[in-house]
C-alpha cells in the first residue's frame, strides 16, 4: 500500500499536473495585464483621436489660450480674495444685529447735550411705513438697480468706470446700497483695497442672510445724516421738526440727498447746496422711471426749508469712541437707555479741530498733507479733545483711534525709560557710530554721526543709532514692548529689532496716554473719555472714581525725573523748538517722522495737558519731507497756547525749576513790519470758565437735582 504523505511514493502523472496548473495562472496573469495594456492604449488613442475634433488652430488657438490662463488666474485670485476676506466674516459673528442696540445721549464735562448715538430698533419706523415716495428717492439716487442684483451691481459698477472715464474723474460711484451697509455696521471708511475686498463678500453675505426689506431697514436707520444724527428717522426730526412719516416730497428729496455727502449737502449749514442737491434727486426720481416730471414738479417749485436751529457743533469722532466705551462698560448693567457724562470741553475741542483746519488749508498743500489726527488729555486722565480726521461727514473713520501709524522716533522714549530704569542718567555717554543689527543697518538723519554723546544729547537730536545700540547691547526688545504696555499702549507691539526706532505701528490716542504717564508723576495715567453713566431715573450706573482701580506707578521717581529732563530739551534746544508754548509755559516732548516721511508726529505735555499730534495722508503716500518738528509741532502750539489760557499753571514732576523767569519787556524803537500777503492773526482767547472746585460743586448740586426730579427722557432726547 502507498504512502501519500511520501512524495516519493506518488504517481508520477500527479507532478506534470501541478506544474502545468502554475503555468497555466502564470500565462491568465501576464496575458491579463497585457490585454490592459493593449486595452488602455486603444482607449488613449481614441480619446487623443475625439479630443483631435476640438483641437483649435489659428486666431482659435489663441482665444482659447488667453481663457484658459484667464481661468487659472481667476481660480488663483479668487483664493486670494477669499483668504482676504475671511476676517471680515469674523465681525458677523454673534448678535451683530443689537450690537448697537442702544439710545444713548451725551453730555460734555459741564452737562450741556452734545449729541446722540445709538437706536432701539423697536422705536424705528418699519419700511412699509415710510412714504413711497422717500424710499424711490433714496434708490433712485443711491440704487436703481437694489432690487435686482445680489450685492454687487455688476452693470452699475461699468456704468460708474463707463462715466468716470468720460468724466476724467470720480462722479459716479459703484457701490450697491448693500455695500454701503456691509461698511457702515462691519466696517470704517479707511479707503484701502483689503476694505473693498472685505465690502464685497460682506455684501453677498447680507444679502444670503438678509431680505431686500431688512437691508433696507437698516441702511435707513444706522447711515450718517449730518448734524450728528444716524438715520432717516431723526435727520427728518432735526432738519424738519417732523416724523418721518410726515415729511412731503421736497423733504423727502432733501433727505435722500445726504447718503453720500451729508456735511457737504446739511440743510444746517447750507440751505443753497441742500436744495441743489433736492433738485438732483428729484431728477434722479425721473430718469429711473419711478415718477414723472408731472409729478416731481411741485417739489421743484416749492423746495424744503428747515428748522432753524442754533448753531451747534458735535464732537462726533469723540462721542464715536465715547459710545464704544459705553458698549465695552455695558456689561455692568443692563439698561440701554442712557446719559453719559463725558469728559470733552467743547471749547477745547472746537480750539483743537480749528487748529488741525487751520493748519490743513494753510500748509497741507505745500507739505502734500491731506490728514490730521489730535487728542488732548488733562492730567488725571480725562480726555478734553479729540480730532479724528479733517471732516467727520467725508469720512468716519477715527484716526485718533483706529489709524495704526508708525510713531518714529517718538515711540524712543520707552527705550530710553527701560534705560533710566537700568540705571542710566541723562550723562550717561554712548557712541554714535554706524551700527549692524544682524542685517539691519539703522541710519541717522541726513547720515550724520556724533560720535561720543550723552543720552540727553541723543534724545534732543533725534539719534536713531543710540537706542538701537541700547537695545543690543544692553536690555534687548522686550523690555521695551513691555514698558509700552505698562505706559498705556493698547495696540500689540511687534516683537522685532527694529522697533526702538518706532517701526511697530500705534494709534494717536495710544501715544497720548503714553506720554500722560509723565506730568503723572509716574503713574498710569488712566485715559478715560467717561466720567459718568446714568439711567433715565437718576440712578448711577457707572462712575469713574468710584468704579476705577487707583492708579499703579510705572516709572519710578528718579527715572521720571530723568525722562523730564530729558524731555523738556527737546523743545528749547531740539528737534521740537516749534512747539514752544508763549509766556515761557515749560513743556517736553518729542518728535516723530518715519521713513519716506509718511508720518509726522508730536507729543508734548506740560503740567496740565498732554497732546499728541499726527499728519499724513489716508492712502500712506509720502509727504513733502514734512518732520514732526514742522507742522505737527505747530499745531500742537496752538491748541496748547490756547488751552493754558486763564489756568492755573501745575510743574511738570521731576523739574527743579519748573516755571522759568520770563525776559523781561523792554521798550524799543518801532521797527516797520516785514511785508506779508497774510494779515497777522491774534490767538484765539479762550472763553472763561470754571474752576476745578467750582466746576466739582456744580456737578454735584446737577446730580442732587437729578436724584429729586428724573429727567424726562422725552425732553432729554429733542433736547440736541
Amino acid at each position: 500500500m502507498q504512502d501519500p504523505t511520501n512524495p516519493e511514493e506518488q504517481p508520477e502523472g500527479r507532478k506534470p499536473r501541478k506544474r502545468h496548473l502554475l503555468l497555466r495562472i502564470d500565462s491568465w496573469i501576464d496575458s491579463t495585464v497585457w490585454n490592459a495594456g493593449f486595452r488602455a492604449a486603444e482607449i488613449w488613442e481614441d480619446i487623443t483621436i475625439f479630443s483631435r475634433r476640438f483641437r483649435a488652430r489659428g486666431w482659435k488657438r489663441i482665444v482659447f489660450e488667453l481663457a484658459g490662463e484667464a481661468m487659472t488666474l481667476g481660480v488663483a485670485g479668487t483664493v486670494v480674495m477669499l483668504a482676504l476676506a475671511m476676517p471680515a466674516f469674523e465681525a458677523t459673528q454673534g448678535d451683530w444685529r443689537n450690537r448697537g442696540n442702544f439710545a444713548v445721549t451725551f453730555l460734555d464735562r459741564y452737562g450741556n447735550v452734545i449729541g446722540h448715538r445709538g437706536i432701539i430698533h423697536e422705536d424705528s419706523v418699519p419700511v412699509d411705513q415710510l412714504p413711497d415716495y422717500f424710499v424711490k428717492a433714496v434708490l433712485a439716487t443711491e440704487d436703481r438697480r437694489f432690487f435686482d442684483h445680489f450685492g454687487i451691481d455688476v452693470f452699475g459698477l461699468f456704468r460708474a468706470l463707463t462715466v468716470n472715464a468720460q468724466a476724467g474723474g470720480v462722479v459716479q460711484g459703484g457701490s450697491t446700497l448693500t455695500q454701503q451697509l456691509a461698511k457702515n455696521v462691519f466696517l470704517t471708511n479707511e479707503r484701502s483695497i483689503e476694505r473693498k475686498i472685505k465690502e464685497a463678500f460682506l455684501a453677498i453675505w447680507l444679502e444670503a442672510n438678509l431680505s431686500k426689506k431688512e437691508i433696507l431697514s437698516l441702511y435707513l436707520d444706522r447711515t450718517y445724516m449730518g448734524g450728528g444724527t444716524f438715520g432717516a428717522a431723526a435727520a427728518a426730526q432735526y432738519y424738519f421738526g417732523k416724523s418721518i412719516t410726515d415729511v412731503n416730497l421736497a423733504e423727502a428729496a432733501m433727505l435722500a440727498g445726504l447718503f453720500k455727502a451729508p456735511t457737504k449737502y446739511a440743510p444746517s449749514v447750507n440751505l443753497p447746496a441742500a436744495r441743489a442737491r433736492a433738485n438732483d434727486v428729484l431728477s434722479n426720481l425721473v430718469q429711473s422711471g419711478f415718477m414723472t416730471e408731472g409729478q416731481v414738479i411741485a417739489a421743484r417749485r416749492n423746495p424744503a426749508s428747515v428748522v432753524d436751529r442754533a448753531q451747534s457743533e458735535s464732537p462726533d469722532f469723540f462721542l464715536d469712541w465715547a459710545f464704544d466705551e459705553v458698549q465695552r462698560l455695558s456689561s455692568r448693567f443692563p439698561q440701554r437707555t442712557l446719559i453719559v457724562h463725558t469728559t470733552v470741553d467743547m471749547s477745547l475741542q472746537k480750539a483743537a479741530e480749528d487748529a488741525v483746519e487751520s493748519s490743513l488749508m494753510q500748509y497741507g498743500e505745500q507739505y502734500h498733507a491731506k490728514q490730521a489726527a489730535s487728542v488732548l488729555i488733562e492730567n488725571g486722565g480725562a480726555v478734553r479733545a479729540m480730532v479724528g480726521g479733517r471732516d467727520y461727514g467725508e469720512s468716519q473713520f477715527n484716526r485718533a483711534t483706529k489709524a495704526l501709524r508708525q510713531p518714529g522716533s517718538s515711540f524712543k522714549i520707552y527705550t530710553y525709560s527701560v534705560a533710566m530704569e537700568n540705571g542710566m542718567t541723562p550723562a550717561t555717554t554712548i557712541i554714535d557710530a554706524p551700527i549692524s543689527w544682524g542685517n539691519w543697518s539703522p541710519h541717522n538723519f541726513e547720515n550724520r554721526y556724533e560720535g561720543k554723546v550723552t543720552l540727553l544729547q541723543a534724545i534732543t537730536q533725534s539719534i536713531n543709532t543710540i537706542p538701537v545700540r541700547l537695545a543690543k547691547e544692553h536690555f534687548g526688545i522686550q523690555p521695551i514692548r513691555e514698558m509700552a504696555k505698562r505706559f498705556g499702549v493698547e495696540t500689540p507691539i511687534r516683537n522685532d529689532k527694529t522697533i526702538p526706532i518706532g517701526t511697530s505701528e500705534v494709534t494717536v490716542l495710544d501715544q497720548a496716554t503714553a506720554y500722560s504717564v509723565f506730568p503723572a508723576d509716574g503713574m498710569q495715567s488712566r485715559r478715560h473719555g467717561i466720567q459718568q453713566i446714568t439711567g433715565y431715573d437718576g440712578k448711577v450706573l457707572y462712575d469713574f472714581d468710584r468704579d476705577e482701580p487707583p492708579p499703579q506707578r510705572v516709572l519710578s521717581e528718579k527715572a521720571l525725573s530723568y525722562m523730564n529732563t530729558m524731555l523738556i530739551n527737546v523743545p528749547q534746544n531740539g528737534t521740537g523748538r516749534k512747539a514752544q508754548l508763549d509766556h515761557g509755559i515749560l513743556i517736553g516732548g518729542k518728535t516723530g517722522t518715519t521713513s519716506a516721511y509718511r508720518d509726522a508726529w508730536f507729543i508734548g505735555f506740560s503740567g496740565n495737558y498732554t497732546c499728541a499730534v499726527w499728519f499724513g495722508n489716508d492712502d500712506y503716500t509720502s509727504t513733502n519731507n514734512m518732520t514732526g518738528g514742522m507742522l505737527p509741532a505747530m499745531t500742537f502750539k496752538k491748541i496748547m497756547d490756547y488751552a493754558h489760557q486763564g489756568i492755573v499753571l501745575k510743574p511738570i514732576p521731576g523739574i527743579e525749576n519748573p516755571f522759568p523767569p520770563q525776559k523781561p519787556q523792554t521798550v524799543a524803537a518801532k521797527k516797520p513790519a516785514p511785508p506779508s500777503d497774510q494779515p497777522v492773526q491774534p490767538p484765539p482767547l479762550r472763553p472763561r470758565t470754571l474752576s476745578a472746585d467750582s466746576t466739582k460743586i456744580l456737578h454735584d448740586l446737577g446730580q442732587k437735582l437729578r436724584e429729586a426730579t428724573p429727567l424726562n427722557p422725552q425732553k432729554v432726547a429733542t433736547a440736541g
